[in-house]
C-alpha cells in the first residue's frame, strides 16, 4: 500500500477527481489501481479567494515495488505505515492482582479501556456521577446558579472534554500512531467515522455524552469494574510503594497498581498527594478570557466568497501575539458555532470555558484569549502556588460578576479604550447564567491586562474584523491546562519517589485536550500491563525456589 501526500484539490471537486488525481500522480493507468482511500483531509485556507482541500491517500497499486523505484526520490510518494494497534500485552487467567483508575476523562477512559481489552479486569473510581446525571447537575449550574461540587463541568464520567469542543487533533508526537487507536474506538462508540480523515476532527458535547455511556458498557462488558460517587482521599504507601487507596466513605481498596487520572481541576488531590510526599511540583499555564465574536464575521474574515460553504463549515482560526512586556498572548480552544460555559468546580469562583456542538451552529464564535504564566516568574513558592494563583482570580470573577455566577464581562472596545461596559450592542453573550457587564481591568493581572489590550489590535490584522467594538469578553479562563506536575520516570511511567503509582492525562501535566490525554491513558496502561505481568513472573519464580 502506497502513501501519497500533499494532494491538493479545489473546494467543489467531484469523487472522481481524488482517483484522477493519484493516477496522474503516479503515473500508472486506471487498470493499475487496485482501491484508494483517504487516509487524512485538510483544509489550505491561507488564500481566502483560492481555498483548496489537502489529502494524504492510500492508494493499492500492481507492481508497486516498481512505482516506489520509479519515485524514491519524491518525498510525497512512500510506503503507507502500519497504522494498527497491538497490544503490548495479555493478563493471564489466573491473574489475581487488579489495577486501580483514578478518574474517568480522556486519560483514565482509555486507560481503563486498554487494561480491560488487555484482561486485566481494571476498577475505575470516579468521584462525579455517570454522564447522564452529571449532565443534569451541570445544568444546574448553568439554568439555576446552583452549583454541585462534586458533579460539574470538571468532575463527572467524561471529564472536562465531555463539555467542550470536542477536539480531536493535538501535536503529540506519534510514532505508533496511538491517535489512531483512540479514533476508532470512538468510531466503534457512535462518532463520525470522518473523524478518521479530518485533519480537524470534532465530536461536540452531545455526541460524547452517547459515546462516553458506550465504552463504560464495553469496560464492564469485559471484567472491569466502575465505580461513581467514589472520591479518593487518601493514598495509602508502604516503603515507597503504593499498597491501596481510602474512599471518602472510609472504604480501603487494596491495589500496588494505581493510576491517577484526575483531571487539571483536583486541588484537594493535588493536596493530598503533596502532604503524602509525593513528588509534585509547579509548572506553566496559561490566564485569560473568553471572547466572543459573530460566526459569521470569522467566517468572512478566513473563508472570504466561500464563506458559508458547507463543505467548510464553521471557520475556527489560531493566534499568537508577543507582547512588548515580554508576555505571549494567544488564543485557545477556539469554537466555532459554539458557547462560552461556567466551568467552576468550586463553590464562589467562576470560570469559563467553550463548547460546542457537532453541528457548530450557534451564532458566536469563541475562544480563550490567553496570557501564558510561569511558576519562576507568577506564583513562586510551594509546588500548590499556581492553584492558590487559579482561586485567586476565579473569586475575583465571582466578586466582580455579582456573587450570583454571573460572570464579569466587557466589550472589546471598551475594554481597549480602559471604560466600563454598560450595555451589550451587536454581540449577545452565550454564556449562563448570564454576564455582569462591568470592568474587567481588574479581573487579571495588571501585566494580564496590558498584554491583551495590545494584542486584539494585532490579531485584527490577521482576523478582519477582531477588535470589534461590540465584540465580548468573558471573565476569567484559568483552567487552560494542569498547574502542577506530578513527575513520573520516562521509562515506566511511575511516579519518581512513589512506586505503583502511575500519573496521567491533564492533572498530571501530561496532556493537553481530549486526544492527548487519551493516548498518554493508553501509555500508562500498556505500563501497568507491563508492570503486573513482570511482578508476576519474579512471585513465580521466588515460589519456584
Amino acid at each position: 500500500m502506497l502513501r501519497l501526500t500533499e494532494i491538493k484539490l479545489p473546494i467543489e471537486h467531484q469523487d472522481g477527481e481524488i482517483k484522477a488525481a493519484i493516477l496522474k500522480k503516479l503515473g500508472i493507468a486506471e487498470a493499475d489501481l487496485i482501491r484508494h482511500s483517504v487516509f487524512k483531509r485538510g483544509v489550505d485556507a491561507r488564500r481566502a479567494h483560492a481555498i483548496l482541500f489537502t489529502y494524504t491517500l492510500l492508494a493499492e497499486v500492481c507492481d508497486e515495488a516498481a512505482i516506489l523505484e520509479r519515485y524514491k526520490n519524491d518525498q510525497h510518494i512512500k510506503v503507507a505505515p502500519d497504522t494498527s494497534y497491538h497490544f503490548v500485552a495479555e493478563a493471564p487467567a489466573d491473574l489475581s492482582a487488579r489495577p486501580v483508575v483514578v478518574g474517568m476523562g480522556p486519560a483514565g477512559l482509555f486507560a481503563g479501556l486498554l487494561l480491560a481489552q488487555m484482561g486485566f479486569r481494571p476498577l475505575i473510581l470516579e468521584r462525579g456521577k455517570a454522564v447522564r446525571e452529571r449532565t443534569k447537575d451541570t445544568f444546574g449550574l448553568w439554568r439555576q446558579g446552583v452549583l454541585n461540587p462534586e458533579s460539574n463541568v470538571q468532575f463527572g464520567e467524561g471529564g472536562a472534554g465531555t463539555f467542550s469542543d470536542g477536539k480531536l487533533y493535538s501535536q503529540i508526537k506519534d510514532p505508533r500512531y496511538l491517535s489512531r487507536k483512540v479514533l476508532e474506538e470512538f468510531v466503534t462508540a457512535g462518532a463520525p467515522e470522518e473523524i478518521l480523515y479530518e485533519s480537524h476532527p470534532h465530536i461536540g458535547t452531545f455526541r460524547l455524552v452517547g459515546m462516553v455511556e458506550k465504552m463504560r458498557e464495553t469496560i464492564l462488558s469485559l471484567g472491569g469494574e466502575i465505580r461513581f460517587s467514589s472520591r479518593v482521599d487518601d493514598i495509602e504507601m508502604t516503603d515507597g510503594q503504593v499498597s491501596g487507596v481510602v474512599l471518602a466513605n472510609g472504604e480501603r481498596i487494596a491495589t500496588e497498581h494505581l493510576v491517577l487520572a484526575v483531571g487539571h481541576s483536583a486541588r484537594d488531590t493535588f493536596e493530598m498527594i503533596h502532604k503524602r510526599g509525593i513528588y509534585i511540583e509547579a509548572k506553566p499555564f496559561s490566564i485569560g478570557f473568553r471572547i466572543e465574536h459573530p460566526q459569521s464575521l470569522i467566517d468572512a474574515a478566513r473563508f472570504g466568497k466561500h464563506a458559508g460553504n458547507e463543505l467548510l463549515g464553521a471557520a475556527d482560526y489560531k493566534l499568537v501575539h508577543h507582547a512588548s512586556n515580554g508576555r505571549s498572548v494567544y488564543s485557545f480552544c477556539m469554537c466555532p458555532g459554539g458557547t462560552v460555559v461556567a466551568a467552576t468546580s468550586e463553590p464562589g469562583r467562576v470560570v469559563t470555558n467553550g463548547m460546542s456542538q457537532y453541528s457548530r451552529n450557534e451564532r458566536n464564535a469563541n475562544a480563550g484569549i490567553v496570557v501564558g504564566i510561569t511558576p519562576q516568574e507568577d506564583f513562586p513558592g510551594d509546588p500548590l502556588a499556581g492553584v492558590e494563583f487559579q482561586r485567586r482570580w476565579e473569586s475575583q470573577a465571582f466578586k466582580l460578576g455579582g456573587e450570583t455566577y454571573q460572570a464579569p464581562g466587557q466589550l472589546v472596545g471598551d475594554f481597549i479604550a480602559g471604560r466600563p461596559s454598560t450595555e451589550f450592542g451587536e454581540v449577545q453573550p452565550s454564556y449562563t447564567p448570564g454576564v455582569h457587564l462591568t470592568d474587567l481591568a481588574t479581573a487579571l493581572p495588571e501585566y494580564a491586562i496590558e498584554a491583551i489590550r495590545e494584542a486584539l489590535p494585532a490579531f485584527a490584522k490577521q482576523i478582519k474584523g477582531f477588535d470589534l467594538s461590540d465584540a465580548v469578553l468573558t471573565g476569567v479562563e484559568t483552567r487552560t491546562s494542569s498547574p502542577v506536575r506530578i513527575k513520573r520516570n520516562a521509562d515506566d511511567y511511575q511516579s519518581i519517589n512513589t512506586r505503583g503509582l502511575y500519573p496521567t492525562g491533564e492533572g498530571a501535566g501530561y496532556a493537553g485536550g481530549i486526544l492527548s490525554a487519551a493516548v498518554d491513558g493508553i501509555e500508562v496502561a500498556e505500563a501497568v500491563a507491563r508492570a503486573m505481568l513482570s511482578n508476576k513472573n519474579q512471585d513465580e519464580e521466588s515460589t519456584c525456589s
